[in-house]
């Protein structure tokens, strides 16, 4: 089973082009199956249907949420799914197991007022705090995810045009900068960048004090003191900048399918949990909608 495995993360990083994120939680899923597997003394190649629902159960049971469970189902219907193609087994034994039921949670927005006052806090006097005013105003235009914002190059943004180009996987969407978030970008690009890089070859478009490539956790840590520095009570992480970013989009009369291309959302349900945020009557593109444009 273990050469299997990596036969199958090799599949999906070299064939499907998953971001490292993704094929690292394929992995944690996939491995923590084969523990159960060798602890159960069970043939992986001939499990049944009862035996992905013994495995589901005992998931449940060491108290994994149902969304995790489903997760994990997906990986291993994947895995499975591979192995029939590579004809290792005969049947996909994850085939009529149905998921878990997911409840949708209500995504944590802030109003159009905490954004303000949270994108306020960076003042532009210093280079770092330039770099934290364009990345903020960013984060909030684009409604990128953390991981996509640090990933960027220098060649990803057209100042000009007024737009980033951002590529997940083998997938890549355009999105629009508003003057705002454009502006805060060219201040940054044109007085800071240059200074804090160290070395002309460093192409990542967010640069720490180093002048290295920005980290997760080094946006979070960013986020997380302008939130204390705003009196903000409410937990903001990047992610909420994102929902922040859709629920104002939705509010002020953008189209719901524009939202998901922006959002890089490959199934409109995932954006439709914004529809209960809905201002019905105002339908505008993306300049009259959103609140920095």
């Amino acid at each position: 089973m273990e050469k299997q495995i990596k036969l199958f993360l090799e599949f999906l990083q070299n064939e499907k082009k998953l971001s490292n994120n993704t094929l690292q939680s394929y992995k944690r899923d996939i491995i923590q199956f084969e523990e159960y597997v060798e602890k159960n003394r069970m043939n992986y190649a001939k499990a049944d249907q009862d035996d992905i629902k013994s495995y589901l159960h005992y998931l449940r049971e060491i108290g994994k949420k149902s969304s995790t469970i489903s997760r994990n189902l997906a990986s291993i219907r994947s895995f499975y799914q591979f192995l029939v193609r590579t004809k290792k087994v005969k049947h996909d034994p994850t085939e009529d197991v149905q998921s878990p039921k997911v409840e949708k949670r209500v995504p944590s927005v802030l109003t159009s007022q905490e954004v303000e006052l949270l994108l306020e806090q960076p003042k532009d006097v210093d280079l770092k705090g330039t770099r934290d005013k364009a990345m903020l105003e960013f984060a909030y235009a684009t409604g990128m995810r953390v991981t996509e914002i640090i990933s960027l190059n220098i060649e990803d943004v057209n100042l000009e045009e007024g737009f980033v180009i951002c590529r997940t996987g083998s997938k890549q969407r355009n999105i629009p900068l508003g003057s705002l978030s454009l502006k805060a970008l060219k201040e940054y690009i044109e007085n800071a960048r240059d200074i804090l890089i160290k070395d002309e070859k460093e192409k990542a478009l967010f640069v720490n004090v180093n002048g290295k490539r920005l980290t997760r956790q080094g946006f979070w840590k960013i986020v997380k003191y302008y939130k204390e520095q705003a009196h903000i009570t409410k937990d903001i992480t990047p992610h909420v900048l994102r929902h922040s970013f859709a629920t104002h989009l939705l509010q002020n009369g953008a189209d719901l399918k524009a939202i998901q291309t922006m959002l890089g959302h490959s199934d409109i349900s995932s954006t439709q949990v914004y529809m209960q945020f809905q201002n019905p009557g105002l339908k505008d593109v993306y300049q009259k909608a959103h609140p920095r444009a």
